[in-house]
Parts: C-alpha cells; structure tokens; sequence
C-alpha cells in the first residue's frame, strides 16, 4: 500500500466540506464597544458571543488587568510547580473555591485542558468514562485519551446513564457531564444523574462552563441550582472565559482530588501559568458577579422576551432558560443563508452546523448577554422575521 500523501489529503477533505457546505472561516473583530463590535468594516449587535454578564469590558476589570500587568509583567513565566504560581493564582483560586462552596479549586489555561487534566489523571484503560450524548468536545476527547472504556448515553436520559455505568461493572467508573449543555442551552438532570452516580459508585463531574455565574444562587451554577454541594458533585469545572470575560478556566472541588490533579495532571504540570494580571482580572469579575445580581435578572429578563417575540412570529426556540436561545432550521444551506440575512440586517448570529450539532439540527445559536437591552432584542426579532423570508423567497440579498 502506498504511503498517503498529505496535501492531497487535506485538499480531499477541504473539498469534502465545501461539499456540504461546512468550510469554516474566521471573522477579525477590529472593535467592540458594549454589544456591538466591528467586522470588516460593519458594525453589527453580536448575538453570539459567551460574555453573558457583560463583565469583559467592565471598567474594574480592565483596570486590574493594566494595573496588576504594569507591575507583575505580561506572562505567567513558568508551570505552577517550578515558578509560576503568582500571589493573584493562590487569591483567585480561594474566591472561586468560596463562591462555590468547594473546599479548594486549581486553575488551568483553559476549560479544554481542565476536562482533559480531570479525566486522564484519575481514568486508566481498565475504567470507564460515561458521558451523555450531547457533552463538550472536550470531555469526549478526554476520554478518548486517557484511553479508558468511553459510553454514552443518550441526552440527559439518567437511566440510560445508570444502564451505561451497569454494562462496563468492573474498574473505576466517572459519569460526566455538562451543566448547560453550550448548544442547546438546556441543563443536565443533575439530581437524577447524582442518583445513578451513588448508585453505581462512580465519581461525578459537571462542566458547568455556560452555568457558573449565570443560573443558581448567587450565580453559583447548575450545581447550586439543583441544590447538590462536593458530597454529590465532588468535581467541578468553571470557565474564566464566558460569564466572568475574561480567559482560563478552574476545577473546584474535593480537596484530595484537587491535591491529586495538582500534582499529576499532565495538561497542569507541563504547561504555563496564566498570567498574574489575567488571574487579578477574573477575581474582579468574579467580585462582581457574586454581587451584581441585577446581571443575572436583566438575562432572565431578556430571555423571556426573546421567547415571546419569537413565538409571536412562529418561531420555536428550543426550550431554555439560560441565555442560550438555539433556533434550530436543520438544513445547514438555510442556516447560514438566515445568519447572512441577519447579518446584513446588523446582527451577528452564528451559524451552528455538524458536527458540532447532530446531523440535521443546524442552527442559529442565539445568545444573550448583560449588555443587550430590550430594544435589542425586539430588533433581532424583527429581523428574524424578514430572514426567514428572505430566504424563503430567495432574495439576492441572501444568495
């Protein structure tokens, strides 16, 4: 057999997405100010990002980040464990670990290598990882790396969670799974998994990226919501990067678990701190998302009119109530016509498409922030409204 060539591989495959209409390119933003940012040349209302509490501009956290940078330096310099680990890491880490009522939490650069710091230090070949259909990418690599038995079942259905956990009865078992899952916008039956956990005495971990900050007491999560604390939820993750703006990611939890990862997790040991002032950054915000409750009300608020206006024009959201609003259209060819209809309306909506989303449930991915008002809102509506025409009736504008 010859050996494949690269380029002609890459080409193949490059040609194969085009194929289906899923080539992906990026969009340079030269501007945001509030809601609204700057691409190409064309300011648009972004309905798409993650900055749900509207914290990644906010004057105190900007300050702290040039402040702390001014005098600690732009870089994190070296891993945790040589010389890396900043008097802002240690002060971060023990606010997060107190809002969410975890005896410690360790920080990483991102929510992608917690998942897989979590999962491949604690899952060995002989164990299993069960996880629900619809999790993070990153939880399902994880897995797949820390080269253990990968199950799943099917979305949010607990009992098919247990029937998983019972197939494989041997080695260490962890039921894994989002809090609020990032494209349908729903949360995890997080009591009834917790249940099946115990039951089958396996470990449970919540991604709770798209929760924290934004659903639960005190903007606590999808944790706190359900009213389970580290006994049922002994781990944990929090993103830095969606509700609180700014960048990184920590794992909150159990004491002896968070000592374990701290000295074992490949993707910990071998990688860089964050840098100081990034860290000194997200402890403001995360200051001001346990006191500004005003933040989570106005999306509660924002959410429920989205929902109301979109019923009125016969759209059918898919049921959510965290500002993660997905209209799904199926064919992604209609997707991504009705985001360049929105777009050319001053709206930046995002095109979902598999497979990042199953086969068939291409969507507009929908989301809200702090920094939306109503008028926003109700003008998003609007021109839904006249997107789904366009395409319907094929305008030029959306050819």
């Amino acid at each position: 057999m010859a050996r494949a060539v690269w380029r002609d591989r890459i080409q193949a495959a490059r040609a194969q997405r085009a194929a289906q209409h899923r080539v992906r390119e990026r969009r340079t933003v030269t501007h945001r100010d509030g809601a609204r940012c700057e691409v190409d040349g064309r300011w648009l209302t972004n309905f798409c990002g993650n900055d749900y509490l509207g914290l990644s501009q906010h004057f105190k956290v900007t300050a702290t980040l040039g402040d702390v940078a001014a005098r600690e330096g732009a870089g994190g310099v070296a891993s945790h464990l040589v010389c890396g680990h900043h008097a802002a890491h240690e002060a971060l880490e023990r606010e997060l670990a107190d809002w969410l009522g975890a005896p410690r939490a360790l920080l990483f650069g991102s929510g992608y290598l917690a998942n897989l710091a979590v999962v491949q230090a604690l899952l060995g070949d002989e164990d299993v990882c069960v996880q629900d259909r619809l999790n993070h990418a990153s939880l399902i690599d994880a897995a797949r790396l820390a080269g253990c038995r990968l199950r799943r079942y099917p979305h949010a259905d607990a009992e098919g969670a247990i029937r998983q956990l019972r197939s494989v009865p041997d080695g260490m078992a962890m039921l894994a799974t989002d809090g609020v899952f990032s494209m349908d916008g729903d949360i995890a039956p997080l009591r009834e998994l917790s249940l099946a956990s115990r039951v089958q005495k396996a470990l449970m971990y919540v991604d709770d990226a798209h929760g924290v900050g934004v659903i639960g007491p005190d903007g606590r999560g999808s944790v706190a919501a359900a009213r389970m604390g580290v006994e049922q939820v002994p781990l944990q993750l929090a993103t830095l990067g969606k509700a609180l703006g700014g960048y990184g990611a920590a794992v909150v939890g159990d004491a002896d678990l968070i000592n374990h990862l701290a000295e074992t997790a490949r993707p910990y040991i071998y990688t860089t701190a964050l840098p100081p002032a990034q860290a000194a950054a997200s402890l403001a915000a995360v200051k001001l998302a346990r006191t500004e409750h005003w933040r989570r009300e106005r999306l509660h608020e924002l959410a429920v009119r989205l929902r109301e206006r979109t019923k009125v024009h016969g759209f059918k959201l898919l049921p959510s109530d965290t500002p993660i609003q997905p209209l799904v259209c199926g064919d992604e060819r209609v997707a991504m016509a009705m985001a360049h209809a929105l777009e050319m309306q001053g709206f930046w909506v995002a095109a979902i498409r598999p497979p990042t989303v199953p086969e068939g449930s291409a969507r507009l991915r929908i989301t809200l922030s702090a920094l939306h008002t109503p008028a926003d809102v109700d003008a998003l509506v609007e021109a839904l409204a006249w997107a789904r025409d366009a395409v319907e009736h094929g305008y030029d504008a959306v050819a």
